[in-house]
């Protein structure tokens, strides 16, 4: 498994415990930035990660921020990224059960170190249950083309 990591400075220091967190379980784990706690743009790294996930560079991706809000707003820009912005465990497995979400956000400044890692795991190892969610999912990605043809 290949996880594609990203914050802004608010999430900076979670984001570096977080990847040490997954290469100690043997996950690969692409660094998308920030390279530290000096003020930067949130949707900059957002995009990063959506970009790495959507051209299959990354299987999943986790984005980091001060509350997890701006990440997946920015990341959900990106065509074929189904981002949520989780603060529990039922959230995260959720995320991907039902919405196959593809990257979750967190809040820096909403989550302790060990319920951070705990969200991860759960988002990593929950796998979507397809059946009845699977045409939903279908229509998510069915309003993504109809906005990519008509532009609206």
């Amino acid at each position: 498994m290949r996880i594609a990591l990203g914050a802004d400075h608010a999430g900076f220091e979670l984001k570096q415990k977080i990847k040490a967190h997954l290469e100690q379980q043997g996950i690969k784990v692409a660094d998308e930035g920030t390279a530290s706690t000096e003020s930067v743009d949130y949707p900059d790294f957002a995009k990063k990660v959506g970009e790495a996930v959507a051209h299959k560079q990354a299987d999943l991706g986790v984005l980091v921020c001060g509350s997890g809000i701006g990440m997946a707003i920015a990341a959900n820009k990106v065509s074929g990224i189904r981002a949520a912005n989780v603060s529990t465990e039922y959230e995260a497995e959720k995320s991907r059960e039902h919405n196959d979400a593809n990257v979750i956000a967190i809040g820096a400044r909403i989550l302790d170190e060990q319920k951070a890692f705990t969200i991860v795991d759960t988002f990593l190892k929950t796998q979507f249950a397809g059946g009845r969610h699977q045409k939903r999912v279908d229509k998510i990605a069915e309003i993504e083309r109809e906005e990519l043809r008509t532009g609206k």
